[in-house]
């Protein structure tokens, strides 16, 4: 799999074709992107094989918030923020990705959306695949982001995943996603548990029932 023309059009494809559902719940109204980049050559995350030969290979892209930050400072993320006024939520998951790592896109590089998640911190959150593709490098905004990882797709299908923490209440588990020899948790793990089953495994699979760990919730 490459990341090109191609993964482009099956991914939209596979977007058009998912029925999204909104938040259930209310929250401060928020955007994230999903920028889908190439692999490259370097992820330095731990754990994480970084062959030459993915560097064509697509992936995600993340980051690790800046440690400085006042909310969830040094979590993994997704670009994102609050929806400013006068705002839709997909100019907001733009601006946001501007703003975080300096790729600067359009609406028209908008795939399509996933489900809207509800926090425990109170946001509800409006995630976009936005397509990037080969060509843009990414600069990390040191005020907001203190490092950019890529995961490629490959990393997102392993057979740990997704991990699933039960609770003694019977309630909806916790869920997490690995990464190298980490992990990410909920609520950016479950927008990349729902990419992985929407857009590489064409499964109409839901995420917005599951619960995030106690540290995410403030």
């Amino acid at each position: 799999m490459a990341c090109d023309e191609t993964l482009r059009r099956t991914l939209s494809e596979l977007l058009e074709a998912f029925e999204r559902l909104p938040a259930r719940g209310e929250g401060t109204a928020a955007a994230v992107a999903l920028p889908v980049v190439e692999s490259g050559f370097g992820s330095g995350v731990s754990g994480m094989p970084t062959y030459a030969d993915w560097q064509s290979a697509p992936a995600l892209l993340l980051t690790r918030r800046s440690s400085k930050l006042k909310d969830h400072p040094g979590q993994w993320a997704l670009p994102g923020g609050r929806i400013d006024d006068g705002e839709t939520p997909v100019q907001a998951a733009l601006r946001e990705m501007h703003e975080e790592v300096g790729l600067a896109l359009t609406e028209a590089d908008v795939l399509g959306p996933l489900d809207e998640f509800v926090t425990r911190s109170g946001f509800a959150i409006h995630p976009f695949v936005v397509w990037v593709g080969p060509g843009h490098e990414p600069v990390p905004n040191p005020d907001e982001v203190d490092r950019i990882h890529r995961i490629p797709f490959s990393e997102l299908l392993r057979d740990d995943a997704p991990l699933l923490d039960e609770k003694e209440d019977g309630s909806a588990p916790v869920l997490r996603m690995p990464v190298g020899d980490t992990w990410i948790a909920a609520p950016t793990a479950a927008f990349l548990y729902q990419f992985r089953e929407v857009c590489l495994l064409a499964k109409q699979t839901r995420v917005a029932h599951f619960d995030q760990p106690r540290f995410a919730w403030k």
